[in-house]
């Protein structure tokens, strides 16, 4: 598995990251270590999780189930030094804290608990799910209208944040910070007042990205670039629908669909018709589609690190098949034609 820096963090990571959000509901304790093995095996080090994890659904009871499940796991296998270990605190809109923002405080607490949880004593990349001001991600985008905010408390805010993070950092309890579902502004003004006051810069922000949703491809892109900010791309196959299982407005047996019948959102009118003509590109070109997918992802011009998120081994295999693929130049263009006749399916 090919290696990569991790940004300005210092960090070396591989160049896919293992998701582990169903861990813990769609998938058990034992399916979770068998995937866990499968990744450590093939050398992806990198591995992503959040204290609110499981999802299919959120549930107040069976948040942190996720971080037990990767905890039970180090406690068994060893080897806490030779991974990465990303996590996430609850925003203001999640079901942890329903209503209360993310401060210096409910940032250590969080942190503390999920310690606990993955039974370590660091975490290696520590991220803010949502920003406390709300943001466009998950389908938001259609009827989002930004809101004046009080920009001397919001500054106050971050700075709290960014100073208890630099506490955090010398502690040795994280080693870097990160964003998660951001809008470009937050993570300009994180990075302003990193640089401003001396304290830790935001290093990675984890947005959704995918052959079907590419808003990240304009000003985050350049943001992106330019800050040496790396995108953990999360849903690279459109939580399943690249993979073609849903072709025909299906629900396979034991998918996430099943649970959760919108897909958050992705399942309307257009995107159907867009699944089949990217699985036509790959089909073409003799190529899987998931690996296409996760391909694109990581040979965009910013720097990306797909999140891949099975619910079986099987999956997991097929996934890890992209790596060190790269796409010749008649597939992106191919590609492109697709994006300019469906820019935004869902």
């Amino acid at each position: 598995m090919k290696m990569i820096p991790l940004g300005r963090t210092g960090l070396t990571v591989s160049e896919l990251c293992l998701g582990t959000m169903t861990w813990g509901s769609m998938n058990d304790e034992a399916e979770g270590h068998a995937q866990a093995d499968l990744a450590f095996d093939r050398g992806v080090t990198f591995w992503d999780t959040a204290e609110m994890y499981p999802v299919a659904p959120v549930r107040a009871e069976t948040a942190g189930q996720t971080e037990t499940i990767i905890g039970n796991w180090l406690a068994a296998r060893g080897g806490r030094s030779r991974l990465v270990i990303a996590t996430k605190a609850a925003g203001r809109g999640e079901i942890l804290r329903p209503g209360e923002p993310v401060t210096g405080r409910s940032l250590r607490a969080a942190l503390e608990g999920s310690l606990r949880r993955l039974r370590t004593d660091y975490v290696d990349l520590y991220q803010i799910h949502w920003p406390n001001r709300g943001s466009y991600h998950f389908r938001k985008i259609w009827d989002y209208a930004p809101r004046a905010i009080d920009k001397a408390a919001e500054t106050a805010q971050m700075t709290d944040i960014l100073t208890t993070a630099k506490t955090l950092i010398d502690e040795g309890k994280i080693r870097a910070i990160g964003l998660s579902n951001e809008t470009v502004w937050g993570a300009a003004r994180w990075l302003h007042l990193a640089d401003t006051l001396g304290l830790p810069r935001m290093a990675t922000v984890q947005n959704e990205y995918s052959l079907l949703c590419r808003q990240f491809d304009s000003d985050w892109a350049e943001l992106s670039l330019v800050e040496d900010m790396p995108l953990l791309a999360f849903s690279p196959l459109a939580a399943g629908l690249l993979t073609g299982k849903y072709a025909g407005d299906v629900t396979p047996e034991g998918t996430r669909r099943a649970r959760t019948p919108d897909l958050g959102g992705r399942i309307t009118a257009r995107v159907f018709p867009a699944v089949a003509a990217y699985l036509g590109v790959a089909a073409r070109h003799g190529l899987n589609p998931c690996q296409m997918a996760i391909a694109f992802c990581r040979g965009r011009p910013f720097a990306t690190i797909p999140i891949l998120g099975a619910t079986s081994v099987e999956q997991l295999e097929t996934d890890l098949g992209a790596e060190g693929l790269v796409l010749p130049p008649e597939v992106l263009a191919d590609i492109d034609a697709v994006h300019r006749a469906y820019p935004m399916p869902y």
